[in-house]
């Protein structure tokens, strides 16, 4: 039993088939032999039969039996002709000298043709000559029974056997049976053999994919079917999965830095606020300041207010454009226009630290977005570059080559500076939300840290992308690419 189970099952089938095969015409072939050996005894006997009628037609003249059995014509090289009475005694045998005594109405021939007229026996082994015969009997109308007998010799044994170039025939068939069949049950054994495979694998949890093909007909069709129905749910399952992940992922990334916003907002809030409160104390508590320190408290209290108001209007654009991007209300516009407007507020503003705004972007440039933030790109860029590169030219400008326009309708501006640019480490994390360089000096400056962080959300709304690198002479180069 452990042999068999270690058989393939289209071995297995195969030997099934070729078992069922062989039965089949094997017992063809017996009773198709069997049939051919009766009809040559059969043949045999009615040549017997004919010679029996014969010799009763001649005892019924009156001819002598030793004289008939002596002119008998026949194609035997041996005949033994017996006669019998009614009682059963051999009345004369052409092939004994003594006549035996012993009673034949046992023999099975003489029985038969006393009963039915006519019969015969196969082989029988003769105990008055000690050779087998072919015994052929009739019954005449006189009670005697004439029978003949042929001895079984060389020669009789050929005739009476079946032919086996019919044997042979039917072995041929057989073989191409088992051919047939042999390639039937291999094609049909790959089917079950690699619906096994993929049912193990389908068990094991295993990623399936449609890459072996059943072969072409009706069970491989299913077979395929089958397969690339599980592989579709499996990738359904694989892609909703990957959707939970990230939506997941997203979700405590919000969590994340909202949890960051909220402390770098306290922490943001505690110098503005706590500066507010000792000026606000010092004045309850000292009356008597002169005019002088009381207007420059007054005037730090107003420096202070203002930047809370920048950083609380800060953290309302970023936290709206966090959480309901969708909400934010697009339309068409004229890019240049926003930028040359940006440009004209800035221009008071720089030429009063010495520096000089270029702009080379000419309109219309039109684009589908957002006009408050994407004024707050370029408004924040300039803004940084004023307060903190230190040089003295700022420069918005198409990148390719005097177009705005890239190979798939994108487009792609500059913002640069020729200022001292920043230390190479600080670079990845410029866009990060309340990071600075020199803290000191970025609140001296009156900068919330929100600003890069701000430009890189609204391009990101925008479906853009944004870059950062040092000049090679000095000051930052911006890379706005925004999806038209």
């Amino acid at each position: 039993m452990a042999l068999w189970n270690k058989i393939t099952y289209s071995q297995r089938l195969f030997m099934w088939l070729f078992g069922y095969s062989v039965l089949l015409v094997g017992c063809f072939v017996c009773f198709q032999y069997h049939r051919e050996k009766m009809f040559k005894t059969g043949e045999l006997n009615v040549q017997l039969q004919l010679i029996n009628h014969y010799i009763l037609d001649d005892l019924a003249g009156g001819d002598d039996a030793l004289h008939i059995s002596k002119s008998l014509l026949h194609p035997f090289d041996e005949l033994r002709v017996s006669v019998i009475d009614t009682s059963g005694n051999v009345v004369y045998d052409n092939t004994l000298d003594t006549i035996p005594h012993a009673s034949h109405l046992s023999r099975e021939e003489i029985a038969l043709a006393l009963k039915t007229g006519s019969g015969y026996t196969v082989r029988r082994h003769s105990e008055s000559t000690g050779k087998t015969y072919f015994y052929s009997a009739t019954r005449g109308n006189g009670g005697y029974v004439v029978r003949s007998a042929v001895p079984y010799t060389v020669s009789l044994i050929e005739l009476l056997r079946a032919d086996f170039g019919f044997l042979w025939i039917m072995g041929g068939v057989t073989f191409v049976m088992c051919t047939l069949g042999f390639f039937v049950t291999r094609r049909l054994g790959q089917h079950i053999l690699r619906l096994n495979r993929f049912a193990e694998r389908a068990e094991r949890g295993e990623r399936i994919y449609d890459t072996e093909p059943f072969p072409r007909d009706e069970l491989g069709s299913i077979s395929n079917h089958i397969v690339r129905l599980y592989a579709s749910l499996q990738q359904a399952n694989a892609d909703r999965d990957r959707e939970h992940r990230a939506a997941l992922h997203e979700q405590r990334e919000k969590e994340r830095i909202k949890k960051q916003l909220t402390n770098n907002i306290n922490h943001e809030l505690k110098t503005p606020v706590a500066s507010i409160q000792l000026c606000v104390e010092t004045l309850l508590a000292h009356n008597n300041l002169s005019e002088e320190k009381r207007d420059d408290f007054l005037r730090r209290c107003l420096a202070d207010t203002g930047r809370l108001r920048s950083l609380l209007n800060d953290v309302s654009l970023i936290t709206r454009m966090d959480d309901a991007p969708s909400s934010v209300m697009r339309e068409p516009i004229d890019l240049a226009a926003i930028i040359a407007e940006v440009v004209d507020d800035c221009g008071p503003v720089a030429a009063g630290k010495g520096m000089e705004i270029v702009n080379g972007v000419t309109g219309p440039l039109l684009i589908t977005g957002n006009a408050s933030l994407l004024a707050s790109v370029f408004r924040n860029l300039i803004d940084n570059a004023i307060a903190y590169s230190g040089g003295d030219r700022i420069s918005i400008m198409p990148l390719l080559s005097g177009c705005c326009f890239d190979g798939d309708d994108k487009i792609v501006l500059s913002v640069s500076d020729n200022g001292c640019g920043v230390p190479q480490e600080h670079l990845p994390r410029l866009f990060e939300r309340f990071y600075r360089i020199d803290k000191g000096r970025s609140r001296t400056a009156g900068g919330t840290g929100l600003g890069l962080s701000i430009v890189k959300n609204a391009v990101l709304l925008h479906g853009g992308s944004i870059s950062v690198e040092n000049r090679p002479g000095g000051g930052l180069f911006f890379t706005i690419v925004l999806s038209r």
